[in-house]
């Protein structure tokens, strides 16, 4: 087990302290505990497929959440080479709440975009808890551009539970720099393939989500406001954050469904903290398939399949009901 447990996982963390005590005894002791540690170690896969099999969203939300998930950094040193990380908006600062930066994936170039959270307190506090600032938007596109101008696919990973809400980020302009991405992304002429690896929080991760092939991890959410949000607006009270997301449909499973994102990527059983090397080789192997299918589409069709797609997300129709046999 890599990292703390959640509340669910406790009955996993508590067995699995057990084999290893177990394991611990009989080399210490050189007593043959074989047999024992496999009755235990088949106790705890049918434990683990019990309990993860049927996570609940409010479930998956925790573990997008989970604070050992692998974040845009440990995919970059794992699924990339050749990285070369790219700073500032040229008009206010750096923003360390998004990383950018040219790299490789195996022999394709890239430009890799990022939502970036802290490992400790002091460096959540330098990255703002993965909530960009519009400095962040605006280097964010400033390098997208410079994609484009050279022929660069773009990769984003979406994991922010939202952007920025203080007032210094009002004063400098957050609305007005995440519109203008929205805008601007819809329009790029490279391809541009968009990855919720943990939270996918409203206008946040949006700023970065416009794109041609969108995925998701398997237990990443990606949501127009968050379950303690929707909670406390509807109920009032934020205990209410499991009601919402069930309600809110926000987990890989539903948006798939739906049609709002393209692909789940799976993750290792219980989740990508689990076992990062597992999911960055499925990360890896979506994203060189994607790319491969997008590249030699023609830059002008595939701006008009980004914008259908995007304008298909949330139509709807109304439908007269046909008259019931006595004509009402």
């Amino acid at each position: 087990m890599n990292g703390s447990g959640l509340d669910f996982e406790k009955p996993i963390i508590e067995l699995e302290q057990k084999i290893a005590d177990l394991r611990h005894f009989s080399e210490g002791r050189k007593i043959d505990l074989r047999d024992e540690i496999g009755k235990f170690e088949k106790k705890l896969e049918k434990l683990k497929q019990d309990i993860f099999s049927s996570l609940t969203p409010w479930q998956k939300v925790q573990i997008a959440r989970h604070p050992k998930r692998p974040y845009t950094l440990d995919y970059i040193s794992m699924i990339m080479t050749d990285f070369i990380e790219l700073h500032g908006d040229q008009l206010f600062r750096d923003d360390p709440a998004i990383i950018c930066g040219l790299a490789k994936i195996d022999e394709q170039k890239i430009l890799i975009i990022g939502h970036q959270k802290g490992r400790d307190t002091k460096e959540n506090l330098y990255r703002s808890f993965g909530s960009p600032h519009p400095e962040g938007y605006r280097k964010a596109i400033r390098l997208m551009k410079l994609a484009e101008r050279f022929n660069v696919p773009v990769v984003t990973f979406i994991d922010t539970p939202g952007a920025y809400p203080g007032m210094d980020a009002e004063e400098r302009g957050q609305a007005e720099a995440i519109a203008y991405n929205l805008r601007e992304m819809a329009q790029l002429t490279v391809p541009i393939v968009v990855v919720v690896i943990g939270e996918g929080g409203s206008g946040g991760a949006l700023g970065i989500g416009v794109g041609d092939w969108i995925c998701m991890l398997e237990n990443a959410y990606y949501s127009v406001i968050s379950p303690e949000g929707c909670a406390a607006i509807l109920w009032r009270s934020r205990v209410h954050a499991p009601e919402a997301a069930e309600a809110l449909k926000i987990t890989a499973p539903d948006l798939l469904k739906f049609g709002i994102v393209d692909e789940m990527v799976p993750e290792p059983l219980g989740g990508a903290h689990r076992d990062y090397k597992q999911t960055a080789a499925a990360l890896k192997a979506t994203l060189k398939k994607s790319l491969a299918a997008l590249k030699d589409i023609p830059s002008a069709e595939l701006v008009q399949k980004r914008y259908d797609k995007f304008r298909r997300i949330g139509l709807w129709e109304e439908v007269t009901p046909p008259p019931t046999s006595n004509g009402q």
